[in-house]
């Protein structure tokens, strides 16, 4: 959107998060709270982006890079000083300017430009975003006078007992016409209790120069502002609830979306089914006809269609078509299953890629391995692959089958069709289609449990 620009604070110490994390940085649905407003503003069009940071600046920069422009405002002496610190950043040809918070991760693109519009339409100096709150404590409120035209607004700090029972608050996002911006900025002054300056008191100003004031009245649901870790809390539910709509609405089940927890930006394939207590987190993305969970976690991780995975957690990995997962499996960062894979309970996979229709049914370690089509590993199989000071690889071949109990030592290869016996202890390489059986003589000595037991006698 040519000619407008954004100013976002984010310089706000948080005291009442009680961390050392700066307050923006607080994740939810996946992204700190200042990436959900940074897609909004750009979402909405709006390319020339100034971040005014303070406390923990570093930390800011680093989470959002360099594309960037970043005022820094040392002390916190208020939001008037954080934009007028920004505004020198801004080009010249950025004639409109939208301010707003970066602990407002719930605000949606078309409402930023629905604000921008009834500034334009009213010909006003700024329209500010104002809600209707059942409970407005610790918001700002918006007086108006009998013809309900916006006076100013009062911080409730500064409040009268009778301004703290109004329930139309302000929201701190606003679009303000540059010129009236700066004339009014460069007149704060800080005649308030917390000693600072107040951009609201802009709005007081321009009224009092009888400059046109416009507002825009939107749902809580988009307004809140995160101070707490309960309104994290909150936010990150109706975010959640956003996605699970979106992702509903592309033709997945979703059996309970109250107990589901999908990141912002997901990608489930229709006819996908996903049960309670499911985390689809990061860059995940999810094929067609799934089920998934209940009890399951997914994380920067691809899965084909008709993937089955319950009670197991799948971290940066890649999953085929028609693969089993689970119970209680646990796939780590670096695994590979072609399709028709079966990983069952109590299965470890560690950088492992697995070939088609290979079964790992249960409790199994297999790490640092290439295991090839039509494998079979019987339960309890171990791939040693830690000497203590590296790692190394097994690699076992197209239709071998690992006995039960089976070690395998690395670096190890068992050939093609190979056979390790149950129990084994393997090595060194098995040739291509051979037997291979590590372990003591078994030793039958009879009558022996009855002597031991006469010992016993007195």
């Amino acid at each position: 959107m040519q000619g407008v620009g954004a100013v976002i604070l984010a310089a706000g110490q948080g005291k009442r998060m009680k961390s050392e994390i700066p307050k923006v940085l607080h994740r939810v649905a996946g992204a700190p709270l200042i990436r959900h407003v940074l897609d909004s503003v750009e979402a909405a069009g709006i390319e020339e982006v100034v971040i005014v940071v303070g406390q923990g600046a570093d930390l800011v920069r680093k989470a959002l890079g360099a594309g960037y422009r970043y005022a820094l405002q040392v002390e916190p002496r208020g939001t008037g000083d954080a934009v007028a610190r920004a505004l020198p950043l801004l080009s010249p040809e950025c004639r409109e300017v939208l301010v707003l918070c970066g602990d407002t991760p719930l605000l949606r693109p078309p409402t930023l430009l629905r604000l921008i519009e009834a500034r334009r339409a009213a010909g006003a100096a700024v329209s500010l975003l104002t809600s209707s709150l059942e409970n407005p404590r610790g918001y700002g409120r918006i007086l108006r006078d009998g013809e309900n035209r916006v006076l100013a607004i009062i911080e409730e700090s500064d409040a009268t007992a009778a301004q703290r029972e109004i329930k139309e608050v302000n929201t701190g996002t606003y679009v303000f016409a540059r010129e009236f911006l700066e004339n009014t900025v460069a007149r704060l002054r800080p005649e308030n209790r917390q000693g600072e300056y107040y951009l609201t008191d802009c709005i007081g100003l321009l009224r009092a120069a009888g400059q046109p004031v416009a507002a825009l009245n939107a749902p809580p649901e988009e307004t809140l502002g995160v101070n707490t870790r309960e309104e994290l809390a909150a936010a990150g539910r109706i975010l959640r609830r956003r996605e699970c709509s979106r992702l509903m609405e592309a033709g997945v089940t979703i059996l309970d979306p109250e107990t589901t927890y999908p990141d912002r930006g997901v990608e489930v394939g229709p006819d996908t089914v996903i049960y309670p207590f499911t985390f689809l987190e990061g860059r995940t993305k999810v094929g067609r006809g799934c089920l998934l969970g209940p009890g399951t976690r997914l994380v920067d991780s691809t899965l084909g269609d008709a993937v089955e995975v319950w009670y197991s957690v799948v971290v940066e990995s890649t999953v085929g078509d028609r693969c089993q997962i689970g119970p209680f499996a646990y796939l780590r960062p670096g695994s590979v299953l072609a399709e028709g894979v079966k990983i069952g309970d109590f299965v470890e996979l560690k950088k492992a890629v697995v070939g088609a229709g290979s079964k790992i049914p249960h409790l199994s370690y297999v790490g640092d391995a290439v295991i090839g089509s039509g494998v079979n590993i019987g339960a309890g199989t171990i791939t040693c692959n830690y000497d203590g000071l590296q790692k190394h690889e097994t690699r076992v071949e197209d239709g071998a089958f690992i006995g039960s109990n089976t070690n395998l030592v690395a670096p190890v290869t068992i050939g093609k069709g190979a056979v390790t016996g149950a129990g084994s202890t393997i090595t060194r390489d098995v040739p291509p289609g051979a037997l291979a059986v590590e372990r003591a003589k078994q030793v039958v000595i009879p009558d022996w449990a009855k002597r031991k037991a006469g010992k016993g006698k007195t």
